[in-house]
């Protein structure tokens, strides 16, 4: 009998096979060196049954397959019991940053139409005094009693014991999640994942970095830990607040990692700079992944000289729509620091099979068959595009962002959906693509139009610089380029004057920049919640047209 189609279906497999071995441990107390204890785990076998149980009794409540149900739960055992127990029900769990704008948190759960909310007792707190989720009829609270909900997740487990294995026959097109964007970049919007989105993501990460059964991982995005269970993989749950990676004390990674003997790390950009200014030797990490935004090169230097010889270090390629894209090794990075401090880009590597990217002139307007797009050859700037197993095909609920996002394409095969990106870039004569920004964040100047990631790593090499963005202010046919300036820790305001003249000098040097000549020194960029890497640069363009003389 063929297994269903659902990320959950290696979780009997596994606890089946290795009942006692551990796959998850979490941060409980804390000892008298102020580290946390982590003396709460699950074992495979455990997480099995638990989960099991909790969807059998979710059943009763009427949370069953297709039931979309908000989850609003802290990274934690229930978390993922939680989760597992979705998964196997065959309900969609909804998933929002909940560190977004508050207003923009309660239309992504008006939008997704909940049935169902199981959150923390904050959360039910938050859902009664602004109103979230008003449809969902069922409501789950994690506390140790039913306060503002019907029920708690310990009496549904307790209702569950006994039932036996819960797994949904699911199809490879159910909808299996709905994962809404940070919004970072535009309004958030809910994407809806199908079960085969999910169990390709897990093949093809195992297969690209050549993840083994055995592995112990450190998810410091939480979301990400989901899959550690398909991959037979014990995760370590950091002490940390995953919506402030830039914030994670080192010391508390560093012992978690060397306590459990922690062979692979997932982070931002922003926890990787956290481990780099630590400085201490990692020396149990063989493969260290990066995700979220672009990976400065000297992080990557500074990294890389932390860990093992033969450590990997990638930076995967991709966004909420689609994941993985493409992938580069630290090695490759570095070996292109120089010509993305030129202005060429950030090599983001080359595409993960059977992943096909591919580049087309950019355009503001939808584009409902492939053959009306306009592919480029290398070497030329234009929109990312993408198909494979692992693109998605809708948003939850918006219709009009599905429809400018999503281009048909009839192949030899069936119908498919390409996936927009909203990045631009190019592919190399060496067949590796390159990042040059957001689309949405071009400048398109009276003289051409300048790209985020081919300006500022050309600003960025000053020393005293910790790092620019790149915004346009003015009309939109013809905008005025402004450079906008954060310096590096401990560099005095006084020396502003000074760091403007240099870098009005760097900027001379180089064709494309030669036209900037507005720079703003700001205090601290605005930055996303998901991995504080991704620069608010909508935030940062209205600022620098107030302070610009009109």
């Amino acid at each position: 009998m063929t297994a269903p189609c659902n990320i959950a279906a290696a979780l009997p497999r596994l606890a089946a096979e290795s009942p006692d071995r551990i796959a998850m441990r979490c941060p409980g107390g804390r000892g008298p060196d102020g580290m946390a204890r982590y003396d709460v785990t699950l074992t495979y076998g455990e997480l099995d049954a638990r989960s099991d149980a909790i969807a059998a009794g979710l059943a009763a409540h009427g949370v069953v397959r297709g039931t979309r149900t908000v989850v609003m739960v802290r990274p934690s055992p229930a978390f993922f019991l939680l989760m597992f127990a979705l998964f196997k029900a065959g309900a969609v769990p909804v998933l929002v940053d909940p560190g977004i704008d508050k207003r923009a948190l309660r239309q992504c759960l008006d939008e997704a139409r909940p049935e169902a909310f199981v959150g923390i007792p904050l959360a039910h707190l938050a859902r009664r005094l602004l109103g979230w989720a008003r449809s969902a009829s069922v409501r789950v609270t994690t506390g140790a009693r039913a306060w503002l909900a019907d029920t708690t997740l310990a009496d549904v487990e307790a209702a569950g014991v006994g039932a036996g294995p819960q797994l949904a026959d699911t199809a490879p097109d159910d909808v299996a999640a709905i994962l809404f964007t940070s919004g970072s970049t535009g309004v958030p919007k809910g994407v809806v994942y199908r079960h085969r989105h999910f169990v390709a993501q897990a093949a093809m990460l195992g297969e690209a970095f050549g993840i083994a059964p055995g592995g112990v991982n450190l998810p410091t995005f939480p979301p990400f830990a989901l899959f550690d269970p398909a991959l037979g993989l014990t995760s370590v749950i950091p002490d940390m607040d995953p919506t402030r990676p830039a914030r994670a004390d080192p010391r508390r990674l560093h012992d978690a990692i060397a306590r459990f003997g922690v062979d692979q790390l997932f982070g931002s950009p922003a926890l990787m700079a956290v481990l780099a200014r630590h400085g201490a030797p990692l020396p149990t990490v063989r493969r260290v992944m990066s995700a979220g935004a672009p990976v400065p090169a000297e992080v990557v230097a500074s990294l890389r000289a932390l860990l093992p010889e033969d450590a990997e270090f990638w930076t995967p390629y991709g966004a909420t729509e689609c994941l993985p894209v493409a992938l580069v090794e630290g090695r490759e990075l570095q070996a292109t620091r120089a010509a993305t401090e030129a202005g060429a880009g950030t090599c983001v590597g080359r595409p993960v099979p059977p992943i096909e990217v591919r580049i087309i002139a950019i355009t503001e307007q939808a584009i409902a068959r492939w053959d009306d797009a306009r592919e480029l050859p290398a070497g030329e700037v234009g929109e990312i595009t993408v198909a494979g197993p692992t693109a998605t095909d809708t948003y939850f609920n918006r219709d009009a962002q599905t429809r400018l996002a999503k281009i048909s394409e009839h192949t030899p095969g069936g119908d498919r959906v390409v996936h927009r990106m909203g990045d631009v870039g190019y592919f190399d004569a060496e067949g590796r693509l390159w990042f040059c920004g957001r689309k949405s964040h071009r400048v398109a100047t009276a003289s051409g139009t300048l790209f985020t990631e081919q300006v500022e790593p050309v600003f960025n090499t000053h020393p005293k610089v910790r790092r620019t963005a790149l915004v346009g202010v003015g009309a939109i046919a013809a905008r005025t380029p402004v450079l906008c300036v954060e310096l590096a820790e401990g560099v005095a305001r006084g020396e502003w004057s000074g760091i403007e003249r240099d870098l009005r000098r760097i900027g001379a040097a180089h064709p494309h920049t030669a036209g900037i000549d507005r720079f703003l020194r700001h205090p601290g960029f605005p930055v996303d919640i998901r991995h504080n890497a991704k620069i608010g640069r909508e935030t940062l363009a209205a600022w620098a047209q107030k302070r610009l003389p009109s």
